[in-house]
């Protein structure tokens, strides 16, 4: 039995050590099809729940199923229903392109013509027919990752997982990147995603949730998490410094009416109008800004 139809993913007071070292703290998550992003700083142990969550490594307590299937006695039936991107690309380097992607094809048990015609499709889907026949050795971190995603979809998976899938990308292979995420997500496979980019999880998420110190500590969409830190303010800028911020409802009128009473005590200081962002909400749920490494 699946629950593709509802939740994909279902945790409940997951709990993971090593040693002495508890990384996961009574972690409970249920996720729904789409694009999910959970979105935490290094150190939160993200990786962690992805390496159970793929059944690379076991948990000590709590239950978790993915697709329905529960993790601890049908490991092989989610292995075969779901692909994994780690934060490292997998790809052999000596090999091309097209001879990774066929490789991997013959692996799950696609016959040879059958290999080569998906390796031609996911080429042309991730823009590297042109680069093809070269060795992987030769391409650039964004070829090398987009390479990596197309090689996990070799097979359609249900649900795809991605670990911090753009890190050490520049600006234009972040964005290439995010893109075949949404196409591949509007085809119908679910996505599983951890981040530590703020901007990330608000382009791409349906709903986030917001881990660290190993425990879930706030979920919903990019809007419901900036909203808990509260509405829109009128800054006050006096050479480029913030003196005040007043509550604004955002509207065209209270702006106006806001910078009327401004102006006539202060007409030498510039207005803005500015709204919480992801990074204020996260600041605001985990007492420390997201670049920063957790305890």
């Amino acid at each position: 039995m699946t629950c593709t139809d509802g939740a994909i993913i279902e945790i409940t007071d997951l709990t993971k050590c090593y040693g002495e070292h508890r990384v996961l703290t009574g972690l409970s998550l249920t996720v729904e099809p789409g694009i999910h992003a959970l979105l935490g700083p290094n150190g939160a142990g993200k990786t962690t729940l992805i390496d159970i969550l793929t059944t690379l490594h076991p948990f000590d307590s709590g239950s978790a199923r993915v697709l329905g299937l529960d993790l601890t006695t049908a490991r092989g039936d989610v292995r075969r229903r779901i692909s994994v991107t780690g934060q490292f690309t997998t790809i052999d380097e000596v090999l091309t392109g097209t001879e990774n992607l066929v490789m991997m094809g013959r692996l799950v048990g696609l016959s040879p013509r059958d290999a080569r015609r998906r390796s031609d499709e996911l080429l042309d889907r991730f823009d590297l027919t042109a680069a093809a026949d070269r060795r992987a050795a030769t391409y650039s971190g964004g070829m090398r990752r987009r390479l990596d995603l197309a090689v996990s979809l070799i097979w359609p998976p249900e649900i795809l997982f991605l670990d911090e899938p753009t890190t050490g990308l520049d600006a234009h292979s972040r964005l290439t990147l995010w893109q075949q995420i949404r196409e591949l997500a509007a085809t119908g496979t679910n996505v599983f995603l951890t981040t530590q980019y703020l901007e990330e999880a608000d382009a791409l998420a349906d709903e986030i949730s917001v881990m660290d110190r190993g425990r879930i500590v706030a979920r919903g969409s990019a809007a419901d998490l900036k909203e808990r830190v509260g509405g829109a303010v009128l800054a006050l800028l006096d050479n480029g410094v913030v003196v005040q911020e007043i509550a604004t409802d955002g509207s065209a009128h209270d702006v106006a009416r806001l910078t009327a009473i401004v102006a006539a005590d202060r007409p030498d200081l510039v207005v803005e109008v500015r709204r919480p962002t992801l990074d204020d909400a996260f600041l605001h749920l985990t007492g420390h800004a997201s670049g920063q490494e957790a305890a």
